[in-house]
């Protein structure tokens, strides 16, 4: 039986967390970007079928190449931040399902005998865990240290012309990385109580 986190680990990821606008002058390295990986792809997803795909843009000029599709403030949280991660889709993820989940034939439930492919099926299915996916990517990252600051605003067609194109990718959303500034971030906002928002039946 799992033993319940301590209210440090709690803290880190849920309850001190914040989405951060800017970052503080200090790198962000390979090996967290592959320790992240190896925490998030433990997350379940429908029938282990991993639609999720990220481009981590590091380079001065992927930069400044995303920030270009990206809206109003969004330009320099990009350009200042360590990494943004592109979080996509794979619209074909199912091509993957014989060797992620060899127990049955999942590519069947998605593509018929004539190659006929179920679009809307398919396309619930990658939006639905690639979302998901984001989350353990937030809380992946915020277990080794690292913010975020996750988001949605930018041209989705733009990104994925400039860093998807020829792949059956399509972005999801964004997410910068590093050590948040906390000079960047706001007071934190109302929540509900689980009073309001949720029912027990």
């Amino acid at each position: 039986m799992a033993e319940p986190l301590s209210d440090e680990g709690l803290d880190l990821l849920f309850r001190n967390a914040r989405s951060y606008n800017g970052y503080l002058d200090k790198p962000v390295g390979e090996d967290q970007l592959r320790q992240i990986w190896e925490l998030m792809k433990m997350g379940p997803t429908s029938a282990n079928l991993f639609p999720l795909r990220i481009v981590w843009c590091v380079s001065p000029e992927a930069k400044l190449k995303l920030s270009r599709v990206v809206k109003g403030n969004n330009e320099q949280k990009v350009l200042k931040a360590p990494v943004t991660a592109i979080l996509a889709m794979d619209m074909k993820f199912y091509d993957h399902a014989a060797r992620l989940f060899p127990i049955v034939d999942l590519k069947s439930w998605f593509v018929d005998a004539a190659g006929t492919v179920n679009e809307a099926y398919a396309e619930s299915t990658a939006f639905r865990n690639s979302t998901l996916q984001g989350a353990y990517f937030l809380m992946a990252a915020r277990a080794i240290g690292l913010d975020t600051g996750p988001m949605s605003g930018f041209e989705h067609d733009g990104v994925d012309q400039a860093f998807l194109a020829g792949t059956s990718y399509r972005s999801n959303f964004l997410c910068t990385l590093g050590y948040g500034d906390p000079a960047s971030i706001f007071e934190r906002m109302p929540r509900p109580t689980f009073e309001e928002f949720t029912t027990i039946v």
